[in-house]
């Protein structure tokens, strides 16, 4: 493959650009010997041999005597011949360093200690790979590795990454090892199974594929067969690791332009070398020593080099004029590629190791004429230190230096491959996966500037084994499938997705509530009954209304307090009732308005004290009533019963009971505020906790036992001849009452929020209302209205019997 000879030229143009340097190594001169290993791990340790031993029959343990100094090894491009260069040269401490070995097995300083290599861990492209792959949000993918151990470690290794970020392997195939001129019919049959499989994936648009260019000539072979002697095309975004160039083909062979075009391709990263292309431009096979360059020149541009023994069949001689330039791409690029640039680095590091080495050893020992005899003194095992610790800025301007594993600390580029009808292409850097790079720049890419296969049409290409899911919905899998097979679920109530395929439904924070969508949370509101909303402004009106209302019942009975209506209804009584009222009226403010500790305290306490009062005045009321005509009778005692003591006593001891209970209330479980979350999807209810139900209910139900006697005795005593009904009235008032209260418990339970304070404060206004209305207002009636019958002998007449 003509193309890899750059790493000759590389690897030339280096050792003269160092020699050339004044200030690196100065008065030592670099020798080089290139040794071809034609991807063979059998020639590989030959040549190896034969380069340790030079070439005396490659004796064992056997340290020949040469007159320049072997002091590092660059080599080799494949991970089986680096590992077997690597287990010759550890023992011997020989300095190695590989520019395209990604083993992870090669890490080892255990077992491989005097190995570097002058490209990134291979984890940074692993890393690259799954990053890449969720950015465009291919999960279903195919694989093709190489039929090697670095294939099966690569799968071994990047299985788990796909499965962790729900990746699934659509298939998986192991690409034979073949060449186009040794292919036979097992071999086609293989690879024959192996392109319909691919053809078959309907859904399958994204293939990614791991070898170098050796093991993956089957898969070219595939692809070739099918762009140019069938109808159907392989188009596929095609993700290539940095092993492969896919450019590079063997003479007479053509670049499949329609299935590989678009292809994206992690490359060992390079710069602009200064010189380099100018070097490659001025290069003239009859002046160059370099090794096999007769050989390339006959071969890249077919013509003749009789000098060299190399005849091109009816083609004239070569000039020497040729610029490599002129080649198409496939066969040479001029531009410094991945592997070039590595090798042009790991000679400035041997040579930059080899100056700190000398330097350090020429500060403890003046080096005299003898400076060749110490030259020859010096062991290669001694620049393993001072590989270790190398720093040093090449001609591109870059940070060249090992990590603790013996890697380069360098990255990769994400090339886009355009490759045009005529089989010219163009490289395009895309994106870059470097772990080095600070926090959140690891990784980049830029995807307006990628150009996909003609097949999608420049539209972003889809590679799914079902679609997303959307935002407030979750997947669930589906059974017997990978987990890239799913069926999407709406999120239940109260909980969101906020990306796309989430694994499970989310809830809000506590302060926050989905929106329909259930893709976002909204901040809740805070709710409870303002003085500024509607309800808050209705209920203040009402409650003024009757607390003005009972203001005016109160001036009107004080202005009237000597007639005898007002005479006959117990002064005393119907003051503190209509005094209590007023206060039942205004109470209905604690219910309104954000709860505060002091508000919370004395809602339920004020309502029940002031309410349980204001039935013990009309209990009282209704005894005086029945007590009085009982009294009538002669020689009854219930004559001494009759007056204001047993009215008060009866007020006095009842309200006492309810003021004990809610004392005890307030003791063991007072009421406090609290936010509740919970009970209203977008609301935060402010609302006082009663602290204990139970105490509420006791002076609920204290409250209706006082109201359920009141209207007992009322309605008993409605037939009595009262001049003025009140009995009847009485009974009105508190059937009212109790109708309220009834009513009050299945809707105040039944209800959430400020729609529970509403009906509490409606409640108090109704049977408030109902006692006002109910009692005193026939009275203020015939008062104002009819004065006629606010006359002592109307009440003589009404309740004196008719015999």
């Amino acid at each position: 493959m003509p193309k890899t000879y750059q790493h000759v030229f590389a690897f030339d143009f280096a050792i003269h650009d160092v020699n050339k340097n004044h200030h690196l190594l100065p008065n030592v001169t670099l020798h080089c010997e290139i040794y071809d290993n034609l991807f063979n791990p059998i020639k590989t340790y030959w040549s190896l041999l034969d380069l340790l031993f030079t070439g005396q029959g490659n004796p064992l343990n056997y340290n020949c005597v040469r007159r320049k100094k072997l002091m590092a090894i660059i080599g080799g491009l494949t991970s089986q011949n680096s590992i077997q260069m690597a287990n010759i040269l550890n023992m011997y401490k020989i300095p190695q360093l590989s520019y395209g070995s990604l083993d992870p097995v090669l890490s080892d300083k255990t077992r491989f200690p005097f190995f570097f290599r002058m490209v990134s861990n291979e984890k940074a492209q692993h890393e690259g790979i799954v990053r890449l792959l969720k950015h465009f949000g291919w999960n279903w993918i195919g694989l093709l590795i190489s039929d090697d151990d670095s294939g099966e470690t690569f799968l071994q290794t990047l299985r788990p990454r796909l499965f962790q970020n729900n990746i699934c392997l659509a298939l998986t195939q192991v690409i034979p090892t073949v060449r186009s001129y040794s292919l036979n019919k097992y071999y086609g049959r293989i690879l024959g199974k192996i392109a319909s499989t691919i053809r078959l994936e309907k859904k399958l648009n994204v293939i990614l594929v791991y070898g170098d260019s050796q093991s993956m000539e089957g898969l070219k072979i595939i692809i070739e067969d099918y762009e140019f002697h069938q109808t159907f095309l392989l188009e596929r975004v095609w993700i290539i690791t940095a092993q492969w160039d896919v450019t590079t083909i063997y003479a007479q062979r053509r670049l499949p332009a329609k299935s590989l075009n678009g292809t994206l391709s992690f490359t060992l990263h390079t710069n602009v070398v200064p010189g380099f292309q100018d070097f490659l431009e001025n290069v003239n096979p009859y002046q160059s020593k370099m090794y096999l360059i007769h050989h390339f020149w006959f071969m890249t541009f077919s013509c003749s080099l009789p000098l060299y023994g190399f005849y091109s069949q009816n083609k004239q001689n070569c000039s020497g004029d040729e610029k490599l330039g002129s080649l198409p791409g496939t066969m040479f690029e001029i531009g410094m590629l991945g592997l070039s640039y590595n090798i042009y680095n790991a000679v400035y590091a041997v040579a930059h190791a080899l100056h700190a080495m000398i330097s350090s050893k020429a500060k403890h020992k003046t080096l005299a004429n003898g400076q060749r005899h110490y030259l020859q003194k010096l062991q290669p095992w001694q620049l393993h230190a001072f590989l270790s610790n190398l720093h040093f800025n090449n001609s591109a301007g870059e940070e060249i230096y090992f990590d603790g594993n013996g890697d380069l600390a360098a990255g990769y580029d994400i090339i886009n491959l355009v490759i045009y009808p005529n089989e010219t292409f163009q490289r395009v850097r895309v994106g870059r996966m470097d772990l080095q790079a600070p926090a959140g720049e690891e990784f980049t890419i830029n995807g307006s500037a990628i150009v996909w296969n003609h097949k999608f049409k420049q539209m972003l290409p889809h590679s799914r084994c079902v679609e997303s899911c959307h935002l407030g919905f979750s997947r669930i899998a589906q059974q017997g499938k990978q987990i890239c097979c799913y069926d999407c679920y709406w999120c239940p109530e109260g909980k969101i997705s906020m990306q796309i395929d989430a694994d499970h439904c989310e809830t809000c924070p506590e302060d926050q509530y989905p929106n329909e969508k259930h893709d976002q949370c909204i901040h809740k509101s805070y709710t409870y009954i303002s003085y500024e909303e509607p309800l808050g402004a209705v209920l203040i009106a009402f409650a003024l209304f009757f607390s003005l209302s009972t203001a005016v019942v109160i001036r009107i009975f004080i202005q009237h307090r000597n007639t005898p209506i007002v005479k006959a209804n117990n002064w005393s009584i119907t003051c503190t009732l209509l005094f209590f009222l007023l206060l039942c009226f205004l109470c209905s403010f604690l219910f309104i308005g954000w709860p505060g500790k002091v508000t919370c305290l004395l809602r339920q306490t004020v309502f029940g004290i002031t309410f349980s009062t204001a039935i013990s005045c009309v209990l009282g009321k209704t005894i005086i009533v029945v007590l009085a005509f009982m009294a009538r009778k002669p020689g009854n005692r219930m004559r001494k019963w009759v007056g204001k003591r047993l009215a008060g006593s009866v007020v006095a001891l009842c309200s006492f009971i309810q003021s004990v209970i809610c004392v005890v209330w307030l003791a063991i479980s007072p009421p406090f505020p609290e936010l509740d979350m919970y009970s209203q999807m977008g609301e935060i209810i402010v609302q006082c906790n009663e602290g204990s139900d139970i105490m509420f209910y006791i002076v609920l139900g204290y409250m209706g036992f006082l109201a359920t006697i009141s209207f007992t005795v009322a309605f008993l005593a409605r037939k009595l001849p009262d001049t003025f009904n009140e009995a009847k009235l009485i009974t009105f008032s508190m059937l009212l009452f109790c109708s309220v209260w009834v009513s009050f418990v299945p809707s105040y339970l039944s209800t959430k929020g400020r729609n529970m304070v509403a009906v509490e404060i409606f409640s108090i206004l109704t049977s408030g209302a109902g006692l006002l209305g109910c009692i005193f207002l026939p009275k203020c009636y015939i008062i104002i209205l009819r004065p006629d019958l606010n006359s002592r002998e109307q009440i003589v007449t009404k309740t004196i019997p008719h015999p």
